[in-house]
């Protein structure tokens, strides 16, 4: 099976393409670019790269969140027009999963994060149990203070390029718990541990519904609400039953 991976939920971009597990390809950048001018080329490229075709692509692997809004939407349409045009399968893996799923060899439970500002973050709580990596939290947008408060008294790893620009926040809120930061490329996400996990992700049923997973309201959905009272409860009670 050929799978076309494609993470662009933050600053990164991440493309891969595989064989079952074999990379063929992969490239990754992390630079202030707009994704909707990179992606393409990227994949033409990585295409040509791999000897292969798009219509010779079996799976369509995605980022689907959460992180940022702009590119998700990015990488969730291209990935969803490809499948739909195409008629192929279509798999959205969590953005924190492929984070996560970097740091091996460990007992601490593994958060990767984005920053969400505020002193807010997305994230979610790992932890590898018998060789699988099993979500003990699910993913989600929460403040440093209540995330401190989930996590107390357990051995921390935290994961991610935000993580680090965050240290300093982090450090006040988690003064006096055992915790680290991962270094070096584990902190950035790789379109083949993507691709990898995409195999083992149920194909999504109607490629049309699907959307990302952005685990807050946008500003737009907010000045929405704002404005039609009546259907703010029922709205946000069927975004929180998503989470």
């Amino acid at each position: 099976m050929k799978i076309l991976a494609i993470d662009t939920s933050n600053r990164p971009l991440s493309v891969a393409i595989l064989e079952d597990k074999r990379l063929l390809a992969e490239t990754t950048t992390n630079v202030l670019r707009n994704h909707s001018t990179t992606l393409m080329p990227i994949v033409e490229d990585l295409l040509k790269k791999a000897a292969t075709t798009i219509q010779e692509i079996d799976r369509f692997v995605v980022a689907k969140g959460p992180g940022s809004y702009t590119g998700l939407r990015i990488g969730v349409t291209t990935a969803k027009t490809f499948a739909f045009t195409l008629n192929k399968e279509l798999v959205g893996v969590s953005s924190l999963k492929v984070l996560a799923t970097n740091y091996k060899n460990t007992n601490r439970v593994i958060v990767p994060l984005f920053d969400a500002r505020r002193q807010n973050v997305f994230a979610g709580v790992y932890r590898w149990e018998n060789g699988e990596l099993v979500n003990v939290m699910p993913d989600r947008h929460i403040s440093l203070e209540k995330l401190q408060e989930k996590l107390k008294d357990n051995e921390v790893v935290f994961i991610g390029e935000d993580a680090i620009k965050l240290e300093k926040e982090i450090s006040e809120f988690f003064a006096g718990e055992d915790y680290i930061f991962a270094e070096g490329k584990d902190n950035y996400p790789s379109a083949m541990v993507l691709g990898v996990l995409g195999q083992k992700e149920s194909v999504v049923e109607n490629i049309n519904d699907f959307i990302p997973d952005y685990l807050r309201l946008t500003q737009a959905e907010k000045q929405w609400l704002d404005k039609n009272s009546d259907e703010k409860i029922k709205y946000v009670k069927k975004f929180n039953d998503q989470l």
